[in-house]
């Protein structure tokens, strides 16, 4: 019943063991890496600063119609948005759409070097595939990720203080008061931990789906949709994990 979750995993912790191993050449591995931080990164952040600029909106407006009572404070639903974007919006949410453009960029690439034989010709070379293609791609994703979970903390933070010119659902000083008031600076520690483990799931559960492509076109595109799938279920799940074990210290 568990033979094929388990095969999977050890030949997962097999790979993760091959790719951080001592670099052939630090110099190409450091230009690569880099490559992959612009790649993720810049070729990411368009995405992430709509969606999060919206997210933002959307919370303050659909916040400040829940918080009906006279008696809760309209600076109440910047506070909310503040910690929610911290803590979840910026994070989960944002990772979620990552995995799908990161994820299936990733998985996609490794295949098509598998079908195409490329991965075997580096192999006959007594080159390391595992470490000189998927090593640079999650060290990417580590400096990436959380750059942008960073970028769209204060995007989001900002399209919920726009929506205050135009929406009318309270002041831009109430906002900012708000924003002040009872933050937590151990969440933004927290979420960066989120940020690193989600960068590391995307990566390295993608690399995977690629690396041990075997087929054609067809079995490409399912590694690309595996990957995202798996890397949204363990995104969730690590979510989970981390606000039980860390917020409950």
């Amino acid at each position: 019943m568990f033979t094929t979750p388990l095969y999977h995993f050890g030949k997962y912790c097999l790979m993760l063991k091959s790719t951080f191993s001592l670099p052939e050449n630090r110099g190409m591995y450091w230009r690569e890496t880099l490559r992959q931080m612009v790649s993720m990164g810049i070729g990411s952040l368009g995405i992430v600063i709509v969606i999060s600029f919206f997210l933002g909106a959307v919370t303050t407006v659909q916040t400040a119609y829940q918080l009906v009572s006279p008696i809760v404070p309209l600076y109440v639903v910047a506070e909310i948005v503040r910690d929610s974007s911290i803590l979840e919006l910026s994070v989960t949410v944002i990772c979620l759409v990552l995995a799908g453009k990161i994820g299936s960029n990733l998985a996609s690439e490794l295949g098509t070097m598998r079908i195409s034989e490329q991965i075997d010709a580096l192999e006959i070379m007594g080159v390391n595939s595992k470490a000189y293609l998927i090593l640079p791609k999650i060290l990417g994703a580590l400096i990436a990720i959380p750059a942008l979970v960073v970028t769209s903390c204060f995007i989001t933070i900002l399209g919920g203080y726009t929506i205050t010119f135009f929406g009318g659902v309270l002041t831009p000083e109430q906002f900012i008061y708000g924003l002040h008031d009872k933050f937590v600076p151990f969440n933004v520690t927290f979420s960066l931990i989120k940020a690193f483990t989600f960068g590391f799931v995307i990566s390295s559960i993608s690399c995977y789906c690629g690396y041990y492509t075997d087929g054609g076109a067809f079995e490409i595109g399912n590694s690309s949709t595996n990957a995202v799938v798996w890397s949204c279920i363990f995104i969730l799940a690590f979510d989970f994990l981390l606000a039980k074990i860390i917020l409950s210290v």
